[in-house]
């Protein structure tokens, strides 16, 4: 979740930083000499008698998601006081892009895994499968945007060469996509469908739905959920998917399970306000979400959003991605830069005076521990080549935000979308719970 807007004004240090850890690999594989050792100086683990993965990116520098998801398996990390080594190892890697603070070749020589630009040649030996399975990590990188300002990751374009790699080798194993599906609904769709065909074990998403609470907010299945409400703070697609997420993840639980998206408006600056005043959404759960923020700015909301600057936080008017579900219940997805820095939920449920509420929090980098959440649920599709939810959660927020990025390419119309009628019924909750420290 680093912001790329971020990322260039940093290069210099970041790079100069990973060259001075690289340069020490000597000391720092070390065996460890206590069990707090791992910390400070962790011994490289070994891969005899783990499964081969493979890591298909759009670029591995400092701070990327490359960096955060797979060094996680190639390094370990820690967990309930010791340090966790999964039970895969990268044996391959494809990367992309290769800025001057790329970290992928160090790594490939430090951890003895076999670099290349081809999936296929990452994937399979001869006509073989050589891997148990597959990272699909299409964040960051030097990409285009298009009319309605999404940034074109290859998403669908690399798992497309991972799926002829399957059909080659005539074997299929779990394949996790980073984030959302696909910038375009029809590639997204497209995708499923092949993991549906080919029984992929097919797990998608972020870290937000898995990461820690506070409190630990875990709303009973077939909870009579009226409407529901987050607010978070970025860029609108980026960060938009994962409000979206966060809210899918919640409201998912509710009466009836899953039956999909009716309809999906963007609006923008003082029609946020006024939907509102009006009643579109709801000030009281606003308020009640923003009770469990840790970043909340004092003052007036109005005056707050889009007049602050803040790292990772555009300085833009407000955002409302309001969502009308078939069943009829309502959510939305705020983005008030300036006014907060973390991500909220609250939500009506029927029969209870106080909403139910919860922030989903984000450890900050260096280590942006919200990786360690996702990287356990990761290992949940490997050990088990199962999901352990829905991947239909992750092609319905995918969709919801095509759409609502295509209301706002239309100055905040409503846009139908019948194709978002996706049904699931939602999996016990795998969000982190604990102390972080560990």
């Amino acid at each position: 979740m680093t912001n790329r807007d971020l990322r260039l004004s940093r290069r210099k240090f970041l790079a100069g930083a990973a060259a001075l850890t690289l340069g020490s690999g000597a000391a720092a594989n070390e065996p460890v000499a206590s069990k707090s050792g791992f910390r400070t100086r962790p011994a490289k683990p070994a891969t005899d008698g783990r499964k081969p993965l493979a890591v298909v990116t759009t670029v591995c520098r400092p701070m990327s998601h490359a960096f955060h998801i797979a060094g996680r398996f190639m390094q370990g990390y820690a967990r309930d006081g010791s340090l966790h080594v999964p039970k895969h190892f990268v044996r391959s890697m494809v990367v992309e892009q290769t800025p001057e603070n790329d970290l992928s070749r160090d790594w490939a020589h430090e951890f003895g895994f076999k670099w290349t630009r081809s999936v296929a040649d990452a994937l399979l030996d001869g006509d073989k499968l050589a891997v148990d399975g597959v990272l699909l990590i299409g964040e960051h990188g030097n990409y285009p945007r298009n009319d309605k300002g999404q940034i074109l990751y290859p998403r669908y374009e690399l798992f497309e060469q991972i799926v002829a790699a399957f059909r080659k080798s005539g074997r299929v194993v779990p394949v996790f996509c980073d984030k959302h599906l696909s910038h375009d609904w029809q590639k997204a769709k497209q995708m499923y469908d092949w993991a549906k065909e080919l029984k992929i074990p097919f797990m998608a998403g972020s870290s937000l739905p898995v990461t820690w609470r506070r409190p630990e907010l875990e709303l009973a299945t077939d909870s009579p959920i009226e409407e529901a409400l987050v607010a978070a703070y970025g860029p609108i697609e980026v960060y938009g998917f994962h409000a979206l997420e966060t809210l899918q993840c919640m409201v998912e639980r509710r009466r009836g399970g899953e039956t999909g998206i009716k309809s999906i408006q963007c609006i923008t600056g003082k029609d946020v306000w006024r939907a509102g005043d009006s009643g579109r959404w709801s000030w009281d759960l606003l308020d009640a979400a923003l009770e469990r923020s840790e970043t909340v700015c004092p003052g007036d909301i109005r005056k707050n959003v889009g007049s602050l600057s803040l790292p990772g936080s555009p300085v833009t008017p407000a955002v409302a991605f309001l969502i009308d579900y078939r069943d009829g219940t309502r959510g939305t997805a705020l983005l008030l830069n300036g006014h907060i820095q973390d991500f909220v939920f609250a939500a009506h449920i029927r029969g209870e005076s106080k909403p139910a509420s919860c922030m989903f929090h984000l450890p900050p980098a260096p280590g942006a521990r919200f990786f360690d959440a996702l990287v356990i649920n990761i290992e949940k599709l490997l050990e088990n080549s199962r999901s352990p939810y829905p991947v239909e959660r992750t092609l319905l927020t995918t969709g919801a935000l095509d759409a609502a990025l295509t209301s706002h390419q239309r100055r905040g119309t409503v846009v139908d979308t019948p194709e978002l009628s996706i049904s699931y019924t939602a999996a016990e909750s795998t969000f982190i719970r604990g102390n972080i420290a560990s």
